[in-house]
């Protein structure tokens, strides 16, 4: 029942399958006879077993290539594969065994990429073992079991010829019960380079190593003078924390001989954390960071690692340049953003760091560039931009890749990067086989790139602007070999920017409507910039107005660099609402200085005074500040005019009460506005408005005011003489009629002084020492016996 290919990856012919298969079914015969007659029920119990389609043929056992070292071989080495290989079938493989297989050379690029994506084995197409000594043999493989591999091998023994690079195969060979006879069941396949000795002529390559990441700083800071950052999360942490994506990208890009590309916002960040800092919770509180040690860490590192490295700096929280050109650029000030972070990323590197970065490179996203993008990228001052080969491609004239540099006019140099080796990085690379494929055909296309002519060429490759910890990895593995290697030497940025470019190379920037339409679905949107413009207008209306404008313009400025962040491409709710919290926030400060409400005032007369207080909650002064106040109606004109102004200034926690001086004409309400302006005449705040009831006084009302008054004093001084005279009387101690006392006589108009002497010729203060103001009573108790003749009767 066999169907051995007669030789090993070789089919039988025709016929003998023939003959084979009609000896098979002759054989079966009698069996066939004996199912035919089982109960159906055992026909339907074995059917379920049979539905599920288990992995056949050469895809049966999956084989992952876990290491190959060296990734380029040189004379005198050894090869050493290792790996896994997993039974995905239904049944037992045994008599299995891993072995190499090598060649054929691939002498393009385009060959290298047709390899690539071939799967499965082809007889004849692929080659023949290595040897039955450089194998790993197993008994048996267990479905759904990984078996680990492991075969070394001396490089001379793979007869490899001329330079290149050759097609490497790693198959598993074995039977199973269905099968039995000897089949290849898995095989990888990848690249090895061979470069046997130095190369004559070597290739030059830039490898960009960005260090980039999200937005993480909010514009807000805690209370009081010193401005406590707050952050969005505690992602950047984690980033920077030992196994994170950029601790990685720093430990593994320290040892090797790249150009870095940093985001300056990244470096703020990170030099915000080695204070006090809090994180932003999903319920609006705050909670103090703890990451200062590893913040500490990381930048101190870094310092290191860049230490006699160039440094390329790009604007201040990495702007998407695409963006912008295709849908900022109608909204004012839009580009005036752009300058604005690149002019403050130097400063942010070299106080963090303490280098001195290149900030005259633009990188848009992915290398994609069409004519508005190089206008905008150059527009703040960049006079080189990094470009990609699949953008700027190719017209087929040139049989090799050429340089980077290509002059595309305007004094602007396009340092285009190659795609295929840019790209290599990309995708899931966790898994150790996927990471090796990685490595080696990165390889491969450097060393064919380098085979295709016997000219010096300047390469750069830009990956993709933040990779993942293990595609870091990846990165760092393929440089390492690259760095080693016969046929490549390390160059900076700046001098690949600097080769004489090839004549014939492309250099014409593609149109605006060859932009990829993937791309251009991730853009920021026009009501992006639209808002940030507007949230600009309200931070240059406010920062007019304070004593430090420093404490509020940074903070926000940089808000506003990271509301065009190229990170937020495909996160467009989260970029929104950053966005919105961003006004937010500075509407929230700006209001803290206002008007207090007012209600009704009441104004009786010519003239009075109004008071309005301005109130300042903000940690610092406020000045250059102009209160307006404004009457409505000609009955209340305040200083004389419709309106009158006084500038305004206020300490930080205080309030100010400005008064103004009102004229009333007439009877009846008037309605008053009071309004901030700055002193370049801009509204500040929202108004304030009150109602004030106006009460006229006329000269008939000042008269009839008058002749009251006058009474009232009349009617005071009747009064008083009434009282004196009363007083007067009370003092005299008797009258012409011989009473000792009481009222004066009214038949005697004189005061008490000219009072005469009584009968007896005594006087009678004489008789009676008191004084008319003594407590005593005047007068003397009245008599029980009847009055006499003349005398005086109380009543």
């Amino acid at each position: 029942m066999a169907e051995a290919a007669d030789f090993q990856g070789m089919s039988p012919s025709p016929a003998r399958r023939w003959l084979r298969r009609t000896g098979a079914l002759l054989a079966g015969a009698p069996l066939l006879v004996g199912l035919l007659q089982l109960p159906a029920a055992t026909a339907a119990q074995a059917a379920p077993e049979a539905s599920p389609k288990a992995a056949s043929g050469s895809s049966t056992v999956s084989v992952s290539l876990d290491t190959l070292s060296p990734s380029a071989p040189t004379d005198g080495d050894t090869l050493t594969v290792s790996g896994t290989v997993t039974n995905n079938g239904k049944q037992t493989v045994t008599d299995a065994h891993v072995g190499l297989r090598v060649g054929p050379s691939l002498t393009t690029r385009s060959e290298i990429d047709n390899a690539a994506k071939r799967t499965g084995y082809t007889p004849g197409a692929d080659p023949e073992e290595v040897g039955d000594k450089y194998q790993e043999k197993f008994s048996s493989l267990t479905p759904g079991v990984a078996e680990h591999f492991s075969i070394s091998v001396p490089v001379d023994k793979l007869d490899l010829g001329d330079d290149g690079v050759y097609q490497l195969g790693v198959s598993l060979t074995g039977e199973t019960s269905a099968q039995p006879w000897e089949q290849v069941l898995g095989i990888q396949r990848t690249f090895l380079p061979w470069q046997a000795d130095e190369a004559d002529t070597k290739t030059k390559t830039t490898f960009l190593w960005p260090l980039i990441s999200t937005v993480h700083m909010t514009a807000e800071s805690g209370p009081g003078d010193k401005q406590t950052p707050v952050f969005t999360n505690d992602d950047l942490a984690k980033e920077i924390s030992p196994g994170g994506r950029l601790s990685e990208m720093l430990s593994l890009g320290k040892g090797l001989d790249v150009t870095w590309v940093i985001d300056p916002d990244l470096l703020a960040s990170v030099d915000a954390m080695t204070g006090t800092y809090k994180i932003r919770n999903s319920d609006g509180t705050t909670t103090v960071g703890t990451h200062q040690a590893v913040a500490n860490q990381w930048l101190a590192a870094l310092q290191e690692a860049v230490t006699d490295q160039e440094v390329v700096a790009l604007p201040f929280a990495d702007p998407d340049l695409a963006s912008l050109a295709h849908n900022g650029t109608s909204t004012t000030g839009s580009l005036s953003q752009l300058k604005a972070a690149t002019d403050v990323a130097a400063d942010t590197v070299e106080t963090v760091l303490h280098v001195k970065p290149r900030t005259d490179f633009a990188w848009p996203v992915e290398g994609a560039v069409d004519p508005s993008i190089v206008k905008v990228a150059t527009s703040a001052g960049a006079d080189k931009v990094i470009a990609r080969s699949d953008s700027l491609q190719e017209s087929g004239s040139l049989s090799y890749t050429p340089s980077a540099a290509r002059p595309i006019g305007g004094g602007t140099t396009a340092v285009v990067a190659d795609a295929r080796m840019s790209t290599a990085f990309q995708g899931d690379l966790t898994r150790a086989g996927a990471s090796t494929l990685a490595v080696q055909k990165f390889l491969a296309e450097s060393l064919s790139l380098n085979l295709q002519v016997d000219k010096g060429r300047s390469i750069v490759v830009a990956p993709q602007r933040m990779p993942s910890a293990s595609q870091a990895q990846a990165m760092a593995a393929a440089i390492s070999a690259l760095q080693s290697g016969n046929w490549s030497e390390s160059q900076s940025l700046g001098s690949a920017a600097k080769a004489k470019p090839d004549p014939g190379a492309n250099s014409h920037v593609p149109s605006t409507s060859a932009y990829p339409s993937s791309l251009r679905k991730q853009e920021l949107p026009r009501t992006a910039f639209e808002q940030i413009a507007t949230t600009q207008d309200k931070l240059d209306n406010f920062k007019v107005i304070l004593t430090d404008e420093s404490r509020v313009v940074t903070p926000f400025g940089r808000a506003i660099n990271r509301e065009m962040a190229t990170s937020w491409r495909g996160r467009g709710s989260e970029a929104a609402a950053f966005r919105e919290n961003v006004e937010s926030y500075l509407d929230d400060l700006s209001q803290q200085v206002k008007l207090i409400d007012k209600s009704e005032v009441k104004l009786s007369g010519r003239s009075a005074t109004i008071p309005v207080t301005v109130q300042n909650n903000l940690v610092q002064g406020v000045q250059h500040l102009v209160l307006r106040l404004t009457s409505t109606s000609p009955r209340l004109t305040i200083g004389g005019h419709p309106y009158m102004e006084q500038p305004v200034a206020v300490s930080g926690g205080h309030s100010q009460t400005v008064k103004f001086t009102t004229s009333a004409k007439a009877n009846g309400p008037v309605s008053v506005i009071a309004q901030l302006y700055t002193e370049d005449g801009q509204e500040y705040g929202q108004p304030v408005k009150f109602d004030v009831q106006v009460t006229e006084i006329t000269a008939t009302v000042m008269l009839v005011i008058g002749g009251g008054v006058l009474l009232l004093v009349l009617a005071g001084f009747r009064m008083y003489t009434q009282r004196k005279r009363a007083a007067a009387r009370d003092a005299e101690q008797g009258g012409p009629d011989g009473s000792e006392g009481g009222e004066a006589d009214p038949r005697n108009p004189e005061g008490p002084g000219d009072r005469p002497e009584d009968q007896s010729g005594v006087s009678p203060q004489d008789d009676d020492p008191e004084q008319p103001s003594d407590p005593t009573p005047d007068t003397a108790p009245e008599s029980a016996d009847p009055s006499r003749t003349g005398e005086r009767v109380d009543r």
